[in-house]
């Protein structure tokens, strides 16, 4: 049994915090010279900090699953591995197809019908967008962990840098075959891997990473607020891509952090933050639910430095306690594996 790496926890930890954040702010964005405009760079900002979120969730699976030597198992990687997301997902499409049809005037069956039937191709709820780029990720996994294993450092560290190479190309807009979302995508595992198993947790190669992690943030703001304010409206280019250069850095800046300083921590910082990690998909899923009273009765008044917090915390206190007792259950645990 494999044994457990306190860090991916802590990464986790903070992923989902930040995926929360960003769904929190969320009404703030489009409201450039309707509410003060300290209130709507502070909202901005912290959109703009946060993109790493969705990233690190993909460089953690990518430095796990690569990481696995044992022979691939075709039945075992299904059931467990895809079928284990694919399902919850599912049902909570579903679900949350039905909530989209409730609003200021109450349930609107065909508004929820009409949500469902575009599942296919676009997420029943807002959230669920990562699912559509995730899952596909699982076909290429088991390729990825035989390359893996058949390549040496160098090949690796090449493969990485070429990838990094388009996310700049795709960042300015220079498009081609390398601007495919999933190839794109793909890069994060191997990134994650590198990150994981090559790489040391060396105190100036972390400083070195965080310079240019934070460098990136700082001008992706710059850029945001810059340009939507030419604008005259809320507009991001592709500064908040989670398949460009700046986005790369300041997930990388977060994963190696991680790794420096998660083990570090003891006591009751760990039992929390192990907690968290154990039910982050349950959070992930379900903190929309209570963000939905919030955003259908626009409770979101006042400067979002402490909005968002308060929010944050609301929603995410509430979306661990939920999990937390669908687990309990055998016969629900599985809809939040």
């Amino acid at each position: 049994m494999q044994q457990r790496v306190f860090f991916f926890d802590l990464l986790r930890c903070i992923a989902a915090v930040a995926v929360i954040t960003i769904h929190v702010l969320g009404p703030y964005r489009d409201q450039l010279g309707m509410i003060p405009f300290s209130d709507w760079a502070t909202a901005v900002s912290v959109n703009s900090i946060s993109r790493w979120a969705v990233p690190v969730f993909i460089m953690i699976s990518g430095a796990l699953l690569l990481s696995d030597t044992r022979p691939f198992d075709f039945k075992y990687y299904v059931q467990r591995r895809l079928g284990k997301v694919l399902i919850p997902f599912v049902v909570w499409s579903v679900f949350y197809a039905y909530l989209s049809g409730w609003g200021l005037n109450g349930f609107d069956a065909e508004v929820a019908q009409s949500v469902l039937n575009d599942g296919l191709h676009h997420e029943t709820y807002y959230h669920l967008g990562f699912f559509y780029y995730f899952l596909p990720l699982y076909l290429v996994i088991p390729f990825f962990q035989i390359l893996v294993q058949k390549i040496d450092n160098t090949g690796l560290f090449v493969l990485v840098m070429l990838w990094l190479l388009t996310t700049t190309f795709f960042l300015f807009g220079f498009d081609g075959p390398w601007s495919n979302q999933y190839y794109l995508y793909t890069g994060y595992l191997l990134l994650g891997y590198a990150c994981y198993q090559k790489l040391p947790v060396d105190k100036s190669l972390v400083i070195g990473v965080s310079v240019l992690g934070i460098a990136a943030l700082m001008v992706t703001v710059l850029m945001v607020i810059s340009g939507s304010v030419e604008a005259n409206e809320y507009t991001v280019g592709r500064w908040l891509s989670y398949k460009t250069l700046n986005t790369v850095l300041a997930a990388t800046m977060i994963f190696m952090l991680g790794r420096y300083f998660g083990e570090r921590l003891s006591g009751k910082a760990k039992q929390w933050v192990g907690l968290i990690s154990t039910h982050s998909l349950g959070i992930y899923i379900l903190h929309p639910l209570f963000l939905w009273p919030m955003k259908t009765y626009g409770w979101y008044q006042g400067h979002p430095a402490w909005v968002i917090p308060v929010w944050v915390i609301l929603s995410g206190a509430g979306a661990l306690g939920l999990s937390w007792l669908i687990a309990r259950s055998a016969k629900t645990r599985w809809l939040l594996p």
